[in-house]
């Protein structure tokens, strides 16, 4: 079993910031850095950006989903690829049907007021002016 760090934040902890280095994120999920990188191979909606520098900056939501994570593989022991599936079928909502315009967009313009047809008027004159 891996060892967490020894100064770790409670998890509900989390500091309003935009983002985190792999170090804030260890002390606040109480793991290790390399374990961090090991997650992010395992668990493709885990994925900090780079900075310039090549140094991880995890979001907000990438240090929920480690603390879910964790939650999963050290309370719930769950396996990784339990894990992975879990939150696979969590993170995929059921797909509504788009429904369909009530109106097509020729019916639309079918009732143009007279404004439109003035604009139309000079759209047109105007195109045949760059012509």
């Amino acid at each position: 079993m891996l060892d967490p760090a020894p100064d770790a934040v409670p998890a509900q902890e989390i500091p309003d910031k935009l983002y985190f280095r792999i170090g804030e994120v260890s002390r606040l999920a109480g793991i290790k850095p390399y374990v961090l990188r090991f997650w992010e191979t395992e668990f493709p909606g885990l994925g900090p950006k780079k900075s310039g520098t090549g140094h991880r900056l995890y979001r907000r939501k990438d240090v929920e989903m480690v603390l879910e994570i964790k939650r999963l593989l050290y309370e719930k022991r769950f396996t990784i690829e339990g894990a992975r599936k879990f939150l696979e079928g969590r993170a995929k909502p059921e797909k509504k049907p788009v429904a369909k315009p009530q109106q097509s967009q020729t019916r639309l313009f079918q009732d143009a007021t007279p404004d439109l047809d003035g604009i139309k008027k000079e759209l047109q004159a105007i195109l045949e002016l760059l012509k």
